[in-house]
């Protein structure tokens, strides 16, 4: 099967068998020394110095702990949404009782930073930013760096869904001024879903002292504790914990530089191969995702009619539209353990499929 879903992606085999290895007891000093190697290299691949903490959960769960420790009732807060997992963000803090003010952006464009500047300066009252860095649901990264400025500019907290660009698109965390980062093991870390990635810097932590809203599973301050003793909170997930191991240990060999320049040269070939076919591209050009490609389908063909051939007749699964874009666009992944035969098997089971419907394409898919 080659699976073209921006998450969860294919796992390498050295990084399903490091899976395999003995159970451990998550209380003693064989997972205290499995937890530090796990802090050091994701804060290689966050870019910081501030602290990393895993979570047994889904890249949700690291939203709503980022919620749910940094937005107490009441708190107005920014929530910039270009897709669906920006409106999750808006969902989550309704759902805590926080006040948001929604600057909502067209799907396929991306976040306009002055936009954002305008908002925080017409609204002293907001405490804090909320926006996605890289969103699937149409294949748009948004200016992450240029919208960081802004808020640093206005000195609010940022926090930041990075569950799909980081390790495989460029953030630096410190150097940009991030307060909050989450991000998940099923996207460019190349490990099967069920953890979740929260890196919180000084001033976050000052704003979860303040924090009034309750929480336990979620508790990024009792994780914190438990991670200095070599510990979880909680029973973790440790067999995925093992995957992560090795998979850190694999993007710290090939540099994480070299691992974003991989992606966006991947990315690249997709997308000409994609205009091969005379396809087109779903997201604003300029802001496209080097870890998901969005299409729409030819004319009169129906986006999930391509999808299913594509599935049955060359074992190719990709990712369809999801809320208003269900059936209306086909979603090609390319991050984390993509080769170039993933990407040359993905064109051509496009091509195959559009032929099959009746639509006119090249001999080769290209790639």
């Amino acid at each position: 099967m080659n699976l073209r879903t921006p998450g969860p992606i294919p796992v390498p085999a050295e990084v399903v068998e490091a899976g395999s290895a003995p159970m451990i007891n998550h209380r003693g000093p064989e997972f205290a020394e499995l937890i530090g190697e796990l802090h050091e290299g994701l804060r290689y691949a966050f870019r910081t110095e501030n602290d990393v903490l895993t979570l047994t959960g889904s890249g949700t769960s690291g939203m709503e702990a980022a919620v749910v420790n940094h937005v107490g009732p009441g708190d107005r807060v920014l929530v910039v949404t270009v897709g669906v997992f920006g409106e999750r963000f808006l969902e989550l803090v309704r759902i805590y009782g926080g006040d948001p003010v929604h600057l909502g952006f067209a799907y396929g464009s991306a976040a306009d930073p002055a936009r954002i500047d305008d908002a925080l300066a017409a609204d002293p009252g907001i405490r804090a930013v909320l926006v996605t860095h890289n969103e699937t649901s149409t294949g748009v990264t948004n200016p992450l760096e240029e919208i960081a400025q802004v808020v640093r500019a206005r000195d609010r907290l940022l926090i930041v869904d990075a569950i799909s660009s980081l390790s495989s698109i460029a953030l630096e965390t410190d150097a940009w001024g991030l307060d909050v980062v989450v991000s998940g093991s099923q996207k460019g870390w190349m490990t099967a879903p069920g953890l979740a990635f929260v890196s919180v810097s000084d001033r976050a932590w000052e704003a979860q002292d303040r924090c009034t809203t309750p929480r336990m599973y979620l508790d990024l301050r009792r994780a914190q504790r438990s991670q200095e003793a070599g510990q979880t909170p909680w029973t973790p997930a440790i067999s995925l914990m093992f995957q992560l191991r090795q998979a850190l240990r694999m993007l710290r060999a090939e540099g994480i530089e070299a691992v974003w320049q991989r992606h966006h040269a991947t990315a690249e070939r997709v997308r000409d191969g994609l205009e091969a076919l005379g396809l087109e591209l779903y997201a604003a050009e300029g802001y496209r995702s080097d870890t998901v490609t969005a299409m729409l389908p030819p004319e009169g063909l129906a986006a999930d009619e391509i999808r299913a051939i594509a599935r049955t007749d060359y074992d190719t699964v990709f990712a369809g539209g999801q809320a208003s874009l269900g059936g209306q666009i086909i979603r090609f992944g390319h991050l984390g353990y993509t080769t170039d035969e993933d990407v040359r098997g993905g064109l051509e089971a496009l091509r195959g499929s559009l032929a099959k419907l009746g639509h006119a394409v090249p001999a080769a898919a290209g790639g």
